[in-house]
């Protein structure tokens, strides 16, 4: 088990032991266990085997017994006996925006309340209102965030489907009775969330391939089985349905539950206009629908469907009836953003603030994956809770990169980190002066405590914008992905002043966040304004978000010019300095 899961372990036991109402201190301990065991710089591994983890300060006995055994076994009995005790609807509650463990005791003890469903009830009756420390606007605030969660409870975003639905295709593409295969709908169309995952196979033995499919590992339960379809829930309570096709109508089954639903719905309109007919099983030379294969037009793939309804090829991405079919039609389609073009990304945090890796691990990692840049963005100093840089430690971490850049020259690498600072965007200017901002390679303003006043929000947007030091608008919106709304902003008026200063904004591509939202893009693209894609990475694996990031890209219709950390170094720096009129 590696150092995050370990982490991770441990704050979770710290939230059921405040659940059960146990001692703070005991319950911080297990949080301070997790900040230290996050922040190493050498394996968790070598230390327990060379019997050192011991002499960290904040690690004692009780904690390294249990992180011994976390690590040797992958298990720990404590954990396991203590998420038993704590009843399944507490920990779903935590779930409910602004409840924390202190409340839900309250709740618990006052009004019996142990599952959200109860929570509800209390809260139409009355009852939350009167007790004591909650009132009647924590109410209304835990209404609202019950039918939020409700709203969003089938939904699942694009990392945590993408992980489960992979090693299941992968699986598919080995058997020796599939022809072809391939996922199907919301997330071969790569949106930032889906409902279920669809997989489609071609094959001459379709129940072999059932058989196989619900037999996957990861799988919690079948919840139909046919002769060529089947529906299962894997890891995470995720439905995933199976169809199984002949090849021949493997490329119309394909295009058909990829969708969308509008673009089927186009395709199928250009299909009849033509005296033809579309469906999931073919197109077919006939006024009325029809399966019959002796009146299905040949078509190998799904380019060739395009090509008979005299359009270019569509990529997945593409289909959401925004304008793909007058640009296929006139074969103005643009050639879309590879995540291979990327080079870098420009919005990344170490140890220095609330990241988990060193300067020298970050160089190392990024370079290996073949990045020619990495720029170090820490939060700025009013981001105290993410032990935010005051002015003193920035200079301090420019002279260390500086230092780590030589070393890595001297070493004949190519590779370089940049510095810069995640600078946040104050009520009346930026965390910092332009004194200091002047000596960074890279600044990205962010807004991290908005007001609740989408005029206040979108004035200070834009100011920053103006701010011939900072080079990037960080996620725009501040939303959560199925957790937190983005705040009012004007985006519209905040795009047009980045097109009139030359400002970039992120496509953060944190699969929390994916904002500014692919939508928007199209409005961004055609003032000009050009796109960052940054992971906002906090630890070394988080880099596997610029995958993520130009999937959702090519929904935006991005291309690499649109990009700026498609450009090599050279071509990078000259454009941070064109800001600054360099």
């Amino acid at each position: 088990m590696d150092k995050e899961r370990v982490a991770e372990i441990l704050v979770e036991i710290g939230t059921l032991l405040e659940l059960k109402g146990e001692n703070p201190f005991k319950t911080r301990a297990y949080l301070n266990g997790a900040r230290i065991i996050e922040g190493l710089n050498e394996p968790l591994k070598k230390l327990i085997e060379e019997e050192r983890l011991g002499e960290l300060k904040g690690i004692g006995d009780a904690l390294q017994q249990k992180i011994t055994e976390l690590v040797t076994t992958g298990k720990l009995k404590y954990y396991d006996d203590l998420k038993a005790s704590v009843p399944s609807g507490l920990v779903a509650m935590l779930e409910i925006p602004g409840l924390g463990p202190k409340k839900i005791i309250a709740l618990n003890k006052n009004l019996g309340v142990d599952s959200v469903e109860k929570l509800e009830a209390a809260c139409k009756d009355g009852k939350v209102a009167e007790l004591d420390g909650f009132g009647e606007k924590t109410q209304t605030k835990l209404l609202e965030g019950i039918a939020h969660r409700r709203l969003y409870a089938q939904r699942t975003r694009l990392d945590d489907a993408l992980a489960v639905a992979e090693p299941v295709l992968e699986n598919l593409r080995a058997h020796s009775d599939v022809i072809r295969c391939s996922t199907a709908g919301s997330l071969r169309r790569w949106r930032e969330t889906i409902g279920d995952i669809d997989f489609l196979v071609s094959s001459k033995q379709p129940a072999n391939i059932i058989e196989f499919f619900v037999a996957q590992p990861g799988i919690i339960s079948v919840s139909a089985k046919g002769d060529t379809k089947a529906s299962v829930i894997l890891a995470g309570g995720i439905q995933a349905d199976l169809r199984v096709v002949t090849d021949e109508e493997f490329p119309f089954a394909l295009a058909y539950f990829t969708g969308s639903k509008e673009h089927n719905i186009v395709m199928r309109q250009r299909a009849i206009a033509r005296g033809l007919r579309l469906n999931e099983y073919g197109l077919f030379k006939s006024k009325e629908e029809t399966r019959d294969p002796k009146l299905r037009v040949a078509c190998a793939t799904e380019d060739e469907i395009y090509s008979a309804l005299e359009l270019a090829y569509v990529p997945p991405e593409m289909r959401e009836d925004h304008g793909e079919f007058d640009a296929a039609e006139k074969g103005k389609l643009p050639r879309l953003l590879e995540w291979t073009d990327l080079k870098g990304a420009l919005h990344n945090h170490t140890t220095w603030s609330d990241g988990h890796n060193t300067l020298e691990e970050t160089a190392a990692h990024m370079e290996e994956l073949g990045l020619q840049y990495w720029a170090v963005t820490d939060h700025s100093r009013a981001a105290f809770q993410a032990n935010g840089l005051d002015e003193k430690r920035v200079r301090e971490q420019i002279k260390a990169i500086v230092q780590l850049n030589k070393k890595l020259a001297d070493d004949g690498l190519d590779f370089r980190l940049l510095t810069g600072s995640e600078v946040d965007i104050l009520k009346d200017k930026l965390d910092f002066d332009d004194d200091l901002l002047s000596e960074l390679d890279v600044v990205v303003a962010s807004l991290h405590v908005p007001a609740n006043n989408e005029a206040e929000n979108t004035k200070r947007l834009i100011r920053a914008a103006e701010n011939k030091f900072v080079h990037t608008l960080g996620h725009l919106t501040g939303r959560l992905l199925l957790e937190r709304e983005a705040y009012p902003v004007n985006q519209e008026a905040v795009i047009d002043a980045c097109a009139e200063t030359g400002t970039w904004i992120e496509l953060n591509c944190n699969p929390w966040r994916m904002d500014l939202d692919w939508r928007k893009w199209f409005y961004a693209r055609s003032k000009g304004v050009k796109c960052v894609i940054n992971p906002d990475a906090h630890r070394n694996g988080d880099a596997d978000y610029l995958r993520l990031g130009a999937g959702v890209a090519r929904k935006a219709w991005l291309t690499k010019a649109d990009v700026i950390n498609t450009m090599p170094m050279e071509k990078l720096r000259k454009e941070l300095a064109k800001k600054r009129g360099g």
